[in-house]
């Protein structure tokens, strides 16, 4: 991490500062914060509680809901877009991370230390620190000094997928599926998932949320 940040440090005096070089420099604080973090706390950071043992918080221990999460099935194309890249790939962009794990304890209200451990399997690059302190601050249960932090999957899936193109890459199944209506299927009539051969609950799952009725 040092190396990486002197070698960003001197191409940013001898040609330019840009937001790549910006945004690596944070990632790396974030990276060290939460070393710091670990350390501090040691294994709070692997209890449902959380750093701040928050016991007023109550999850499901649902295996069906963990489970669709898990495989990239929950009727949300932009959660189950980034779902399927990791256990395809291994990989998933922090974005993606930090929707998914906000749809996993926030709407599907399943208990948080799940994902945790379904990151710790399946990521390529796990860090233990980064991981275990990010599903802390993603739960509620961190560091994190805006309370009740949620991410509005659908605002998430138009701002950064506007197009739908990283959606219909992970699920072929939506390719016909015209962008306005490709991150919220619920929205199809009948006749439309007729037209577009996407019959929800037989090509693709049935929305386990209706985000409509959420308050963002």
């Amino acid at each position: 991490a040092r190396y990486v940040y002197a070698k960003v440090k001197h191409y940013e005096q001898e040609i330019a500062r840009n937001q790549s070089t910006y945004w690596l420099v944070f990632e790396l604080l974030w990276r060290d914060y939460f070393r710091w973090v670990a350390r501090k706390f040691g294994r709070l950071i692997f209890s449902l509680g959380g750093i701040q043992q928050n016991t007023s918080l109550k999850y499901s221990r649902s295996q069906k809901l963990f489970e669709s999460w898990r495989l990239g099935n929950t009727g949300i194309p932009f959660i189950d877009a980034n779902m399927r890249e990791l256990l395809l790939t291994g990989f998933m962009s922090n974005r993606g991370r930090q929707n998914v794990a906000s749809f996993l304890c926030k709407d599907l209200q399943v208990d948080w230390t799940w994902g945790a451990m379904w990151f710790e399997s399946a990521l390529i690059d796990y860090d233990v620190c980064s991981n275990w302190g990010n599903w802390n601050y993603v739960a509620g249960v961190g560091n994190d000094p805006r309370e009740n932090r949620y991410f509005n999957i659908l605002t998430q899936a138009k701002r950064y997928d506007y197009e739908g193109a990283y959606v219909k890459h992970w699920l072929p199944e939506l390719e016909q599926i015209p962008a306005k209506k490709v991150h919220n299927l619920s929205e199809l009539s009948p006749q439309e998932q007729k037209k577009y051969a996407l019959i929800l609950g037989k090509d693709y799952p049935k929305p386990l949320v209706r985000f409509e009725k959420r308050v963002s």
